[in-house]
């Protein structure tokens, strides 16, 4: 079996190898990304590609499976880039693959796709998919969904399967994951867990959260079932309010008024001192619970890391540096000092 990976460089991209590298039945993968990483894995062999403009269909033929990865977090003040990546690219990416026979798509959505629903009941798959209206994110999310719904009745001999994970954590990813998310005035050593003493306590604030690596096993374990298909919820127990990080890191909550919390978000967004606009934060308070059955019934699923675990894990990545070497993931891709960040004027360029 032979299998493309498009950007294979990322948090979740390297974990899909990961999981590959050690199945017998995949005999090669091609890895592609805008830029080539150093990091080397055995069965993977690189290539350079962007899925907004080049030749993809050459890098598929021959394929057994294409697992669409590529999204960009930044430049959030660059929406006309973000949706020419992460929507017409992805299209562009899913079409290649028809167009090169491909006969199976495994596309890495999100809970960001789901319109808002319960925090106090799980939903499954079927749960609406119009996104959230103030997240950017979420509207994109939504956007790929509906036009590979198109894709399927055009292209109906490409199976296609469509992961929905929460919030993806790995300590390998901590350096990517800081750049995107706290930007270059985050200092690392406050992720230790005995200086965390306060967790805010925000109404509707309730988050699923999913290790990397099981994500990773998880489009391995439908790569090999050739009847998997459709969407499939990921995460792993428990889901995470202020009062359950607060057990995890032996600190007491306080209550934030959600408003007053969306403000910060939003003046310290404009003040270009931390990269995501307050439409993250709608995103977490807005979308449901998911309900995770199907992927355990079909797929034979189980995340080998709870919430707790994952939640650590990228704490213990921040207070190290860790990292691995890819473009995204590399603790030198900021700079010294992070002025590579502070030059992308924090959210205007991609870092």
């Amino acid at each position: 079996m032979r299998v493309v990976v498009v950007g294979a460089t990322g948090n979740l991209g390297t974990s899909v190898l990961r999981s590959l590298v050690d199945e017998d039945r995949v005999e090669s993968v091609l890895g592609l990304a805008r830029r080539l990483p150093g990091l080397q894995v055995p069965k993977v062999e690189w290539a350079a590609a962007d899925v907004t403009r080049g030749d993809l269909v050459p890098h598929f033929r021959g394929a057994d499976a294409v697992v669409l990865l590529s999204w960009l977090i930044q430049p959030s003040r660059d929406l006309n880039k973000l949706w020419m990546v992460n929507v017409e690219g992805s299209l562009r990416a899913a079409r290649a693959a028809g167009e090169a026979g491909v006969p199976a798509l495994l596309y890495a959505s999100s809970v960001g796709t789901y319109s808002p629903g319960p925090k106090d009941a799980a939903v499954d798959e079927s749960w609406p998919t119009g996104g959230v209206s103030t997240s950017y994110y979420a509207r994109q999310k939504a956007e790929v969904e509906r036009r590979l719904d198109r894709f399927e009745r055009e292209a109906p001999g490409v199976r296609v399967v469509r992961m929905r994970p929460g919030l993806v954590f790995k300590k390998e990813a901590s350096q990517g994951v800081r750049r995107l998310f706290g930007g270059p005035f985050l200092p690392g050593f406050l992720a230790r867990p005995g200086l965390i003493n306060l967790v805010p306590e925000v109404d509707g604030l309730r988050s699923q959260v999913v290790h990397s690596y099981d994500v990773g096993e998880a489009f391995r374990l439908a790569l090999v079932n050739g009847e998997a298909r459709g969407a499939f919820n990921l995460a792993a127990e428990p889901v995470l309010d202020a009062r359950q990080v607060g057990r995890i890191l032996d600190a007491r909550t306080f209550p934030l008024p959600a408003g007053a919390f969306r403000a910060a978000a939003d003046l310290s967004w404009r003040l270009r001192l931390q990269p995501v606009p307050p439409g993250w934060l709608d995103l977490s308070r807005s979308v449901p619970v998911m309900d995770t059955a199907r992927a355990r019934n079909v797929l034979g699923w189980t995340p080998r890391y709870n919430a707790g675990d994952a939640l650590l894990d990228i704490l213990e990545g921040l207070r190290a540096g860790t990292g691995l070497d890819t473009p995204p993931l590399s603790p030198d891709t900021g700079g010294p000092l992070r002025i590579r960040e502070l030059l992308t004027g924090v959210g205007r360029r991609e870092p």
